[in-house]
């Protein structure tokens, strides 16, 4: 994208918790400020959201009874395409759209599920769904496999799914219909409670957030042999600040791999880390408030000078203007958003 002249951020939300749906903003070129135009309650509960090169939008409905929906991008907003396709999962939190299907990580049941994308955009069905197994040691959440997200890698051939209950990632293949085959599943520590994984741009180091002990893990990706490879872990609070009531949600990295930032809710923080050479070990620069209370999902502007955070709790999305020399935010403006939970733009 040559210029952002005509961006347009697309925020879900919680509409069990007041959230208005998905609700579409514009974003300024220059401050990359957001000026909210309107919101579609089409699904419940969209609270994870996908764009295609193609201008659809693809969201989850987190619910019990689990769908995702598409959406053709309109000058009025998005219009639903279709009614929303069931998962065949309970409350998929993530999807990601790869080698002509949608796939979604199902939370509560422990899965994940595809669905083919037609051409035209509409989603077809039903479901095939990847049933995860296993546990770990915390009873209270890891009772059994709650998968959290998945996503292609730099090659695009095969998908990694996160586990927060099995604290584990598996790596899979997926075929041309859709069906999900596990290559390979690559333990964390026990009881780290993995939620989201992102990629180093140089597609060779990836890096998971872990939910349930503010960590982060870097991790070797070999692209040729699908082999993910842990290498060691990052404190994601400072020396001194008690890892209690602190529960990570969203990692991402700058466009040139030498920082990442990891929002923290509990904390209700964002952790600037600086990333060495071959990206092998991330280090703690500082923490800055993240400008309202319970950060559940951050954002970089496409032009990487701007990053967002859809603070959950407080009802609003807050954005910062990254320093180039030291990656540290500074907060520039926020606006209202009801329990907001995911930003994307296209």
């Amino acid at each position: 994208m040559g210029t952002t002249d005509g961006l347009r951020a697309y925020i879900g939300s919680f509409t069990t918790a007041g959230g208005r749906g998905i609700t579409t903003a514009a974003v300024d070129p220059e401050t990359g400020a957001l000026t909210p135009l309107h919101s579609s309650a089409a699904v419940p509960n969209p609270s994870y959201l996908a764009t295609s090169p193609d201008g659809r939008l693809y969201a989850v409905s987190e619910t019990p009874d689990g769908a995702a929906a598409a959406f053709t991008l309109t000058p009025e907003g998005p219009e639903l395409l279709a009614p929303a396709v069931p998962v065949g999962g309970a409350d998929p939190t993530h999807l990601t759209l790869t080698a002509g299907h949608l796939v979604t990580a199902n939370y509560s049941s422990g899965s994940i599920s595809t669905l083919p994308v037609r051409a035209d955009g509409t989603l077809g069905g039903p479901a095939t769904v990847l049933p995860h197994q296993g546990s770990g040691p915390r009873t209270d959440r890891q009772e059994g496999p709650h998968a959290h997200a998945v996503l292609p890698d730099p090659g695009g051939r095969l998908l990694l799914s996160v586990d927060l209950g099995t604290d584990s990632v598996r790596v899979c293949a997926l075929d041309a219909a859709g069906a999900l085959t596990v290559r390979d599943e690559v333990p964390l520590r026990p009881g780290s409670g993995p939620r989201h994984l992102a990629f180093h741009p140089g597609g060779d180091r990836a890096y998971v957030v872990n939910e349930l002990d503010p960590t982060v893990t870097a991790c070797r990706w070999d692209t040729d042999r699908g082999t993910l490879t842990p290498l060691g872990e990052t404190r994601l609070l400072p020396d001194g600040v008690p890892a209690a009531g602190t529960f990570p949600s969203e990692l991402v990295i700058s466009r040139d791999g030498r920082f990442a930032w990891a929002a923290n809710r509990g904390h209700d923080s964002i952790s600037v880390l600086s990333l060495d050479a071959p990206g092998d070990t991330p280090a703690l620069v500082t923490t800055v408030p993240c400008g309202g209370h319970w950060p559940r999902d951050l954002a970089l502007h496409p032009d990487g000078r701007h990053l967002y955070a859809a603070n959950e709790r407080s009802g609003d999305v807050t954005w910062f203007t990254l320093d180039p020399e030291t990656g540290i935010p500074a907060r520039t403006g926020s606006i209202e958003a009801p329990a907001a939970s995911c930003v994307v733009f296209a």
